[in-house]
Formats: C-alpha cells, sequence, structure tokens
C-alpha cells in the first residue's frame, strides 16, 4: 500500500508541535523575567534553542506567539467556568471548585497574564482573551438554560437569552460576564494575587450567580 500524503502529515505536525512547545515554553520563562513588551524574537529563540529563521517560519512576532501560547491554556479555563449541572445538590459548591481551578490555573503562570492582561501587555492579545471567553461563557450560559428550558416549556424566554441568539450576535450577558471576569482577573494579578484562588472564588461566585439568576431558587428556613 502506498503512502499517501495524509499518512505523511502527523510526523510533520509533530515537529511543528514540539517547535510550537519551545517557543511558548521560552516565551512563558521570559515573561516570568521582564515585560512582555520588552522581550524580542531573538530572546525568544535564543531561549528556545532554535533560530530567528525557525520562529519566523511559525510566528510574524512575539505577540502573535503570546496569542497562541495563550490558547490551549484559555481553553481550559475557560472550561473550569461554573456551569451547575440540573440535579446537583449544592451547585454552589461545585461552581467554587470551577472557580478555585480557574484562578489557580491563572496563579500557575501568573507572569503570563498579569503582561498579557496588565498596561504594558498587548491588546491584540487581550482582545483575542476577551473574543474567547465571551464565547466559553456564552457556551456555558446556554448549557444552564438549557438544562431548565424543561421546567419553563410553554413560557417566552427574556430578549437576549443566550439560547435565543444566532452565533454571530452580539450576546450582552456574555459579554459582560467576560469582562468582568478577565476585569476581576486582570486586577488580582496586577496587586501579586493577594487573595488565594480559594478565596477568590467564593468572592466572585455570589457575583456570578446573582448576574445570572443561577441560584434563583429561594432557601427555605
Amino acid at each position: 500500500m502506498g503512502i499517501t500524503k495524509d499518512d505523511r502529515a502527523p510526523s510533520g505536525d509533530r515537529r511543528v508541535r514540539r517547535t510550537h512547545a519551545a517557543l511558548a515554553r521560552a516565551l512563558i520563562k521570559l515573561v516570568e523575567e521582564q515585560d512582555l513588551s520588552r522581550i524580542t524574537v531573538a530572546d525568544v529563540a535564543e531561549r528556545a534553542g532554535v533560530s530567528r529563521s525557525t520562529f519566523y517560519d511559525h510566528f510574524r512576532d512575539v505577540h502573535e506567539l503570546a496569542e497562541a501560547a495563550c490558547t490551549a491554556m484559555i481553553d481550559r479555563l475557560i472550561e473550569s467556568l461554573p456551569s451547575p449541572a440540573p440535579g446537583v445538590v449544592d451547585p454552589e459548591s461545585e461552581a467554587t471548585q470551577s472557580l478555585e481551578a480557574f484562578f489557580a490555573a491563572l496563579a500557575e503562570h501568573a507572569g503570563l497574564y498579569r503582561a498579557l492582561l496588565g498596561p504594558q501587555g498587548s491588546a491584540r492579545v487581550v482582545d483575542h482573551i476577551r473574543r474567547r471567553a465571551t464565547a466559553g461563557v456564552r457556551e456555558r450560559l446556554s448549557e444552564v438554560h438549557a438544562a431548565g428550558a424543561g421546567d419553563s416549556a410553554g413560557e417566552s424566554g427574556e430578549p437576549g437569552e443566550p439560547g435565543e441568539l444566532g452565533e454571530n450576535a452580539h450576546d450582552v450577558p456574555a459579554a459582560f460576564a467576560a469582562g468582568a471576569i478577565i476585569g476581576v482577573a486582570a486586577d488580582w494579578l496586577q496587586r501579586g494575587c493577594p487573595h488565594t484562588p480559594v478565596e477568590m472564588a467564593r468572592l466572585v461566585w455570589p457575583l456570578f450567580s446573582a448576574l445570572f439568576r443561577l441560584d434563583a431558587e429561594p432557601r427555605r428556613p
């Protein structure tokens, strides 16, 4: 059986992934030492053990590398946002655990996130994070509303609920929530993470819950 182009692709893909991973690791280390705005392509290439031409084979500049380096981490952070499943006995506990994981992941690479979200960071990267966060929050909120749809069959939804919007519609609640979470995270990072991830989760969850009425059922005394 002959070897097709698709059969050969994985080897090249692995080489690309290894190069991207080496460059990302180098950037993360460098950001711990100096501001992102002061890091050059030469700095990253030298730390990663590759040539500048190799760097430019994959990225236009340091900011594009920074965006690529955070993509996978941002995906993991978004996945940790609270989305209580129906029937959960203690949704607050589940949600605060998710938020704790969110802030713990930020703290793990505090230097990179502080640089990207701070005053000397990259507007392009901040916009990338904002868009990914908005999409992630919208998806999580849609799951919550879909889970509760059975309890409100026949009732008309409120304008602007995530489930009613087209894929590219302006989802104000999701954008608002994403902006709030990014703002809180940026402030926390710029202040040197004065609260632990556990404390941040306990502070943020009541605000998030009240905003979207995720815990709307009144508690009995």
